[in-house]
């Protein structure tokens, strides 16, 4: 059955059977065609692969064809990585959560993410694939001059554009419960006023955070308006 009444305002992404990537791309084109859902949100690492694995191409594959974008969250670590950088700690089950989570590894582990779907080539492989990552773009917008440098066309990995030109061509973030003005800053220096998408991150900010994050914003009219919905209701297709 169709949602109805709300289109305009209510949405949501597909939740797919990652371990079997044929069933998981069926499962998307059910989600989009059938209830209008707006593309999927992937949570981490897979049985510990990255999605630049062949086996994940019919998701990217179908994605591209239906024109709707893949939500890269952030995941757990696998046990080995949470076994060597996250335990040992003083109150060990509260500060291994915090680092490998949401105070830190979430965020490193999903720019890594991106970067081996870079450098892999996958980009280049759908050109009309859309991506988004949440938290401010998951550290890359600060590290993106030194990364541009590391991952140019012919040091050796499979990529056929700068790192600049695909991620403004095919990389969305959303602002996701980071709400200081420095790191927008440097996500608008990098990232540009057409890929950054408003977003809370309930429970660890609240809507009222969120609502002053937008009303501090030193931007003119029609740049805060891409930020606060322009932006999303081009890429998600939404009603307004």
């Amino acid at each position: 059955m169709k949602i109805t009444g709300f289109e305009g305002r209510f949405t949501a992404f597909a939740h797919l059977p990652m371990t079997a990537p044929a069933a998981a791309a069926d499962e998307l084109e059910r989600a989009v065609k059938l209830y209008g859902f707006r593309g999927a949100m992937i949570r981490g690492l897979t049985g510990d692969l990255f999605l630049d694995h062949p086996q994940f191409a019919p998701i990217f594959e179908r994605a591209e064809k239906l024109d709707v974008p893949i939500y890269l969250h952030p995941g757990l670590p696998p046990k080995g990585v949470a076994d060597i950088y996250y335990s040992g700690l003083p109150n060990h089950a509260g500060m291994a959560e915090a680092i490998a989570c949401y105070g830190w590894g979430w965020h490193s582990e999903t720019a890594i993410h991106v970067l081996r779907l870079l450098y892999a080539g996958i980009f280049d492989q759908y050109p009309k694939l859309k991506l988004i990552i949440g938290h401010m773009g998951e550290m890359l917008p600060m590290m993106m001059a030194r990364s541009e440098r590391a991952f140019k066309p012919g040091n050796g990995g499979a990529n056929q554009r700068t790192l600049s030109d695909t991620f403004h061509d095919q990389l969305h973030i959303t602002t996701s419960g980071f709400f200081t003005q420095p790191p927008l800053r440097i996500a608008l220096d990098t990232f540009g006023i057409d890929n950054i998408m408003f977003s809370v991150d309930y429970p660890f900010k609240t809507h009222e955070m969120g609502a002053e994050f937008l009303n501090a914003i030193d931007l003119p009219a029609d740049q805060l308006e891409k930020i606060a919905h322009g932006n999303a209701d081009k890429l998600l297709k939404l009603l307004v």
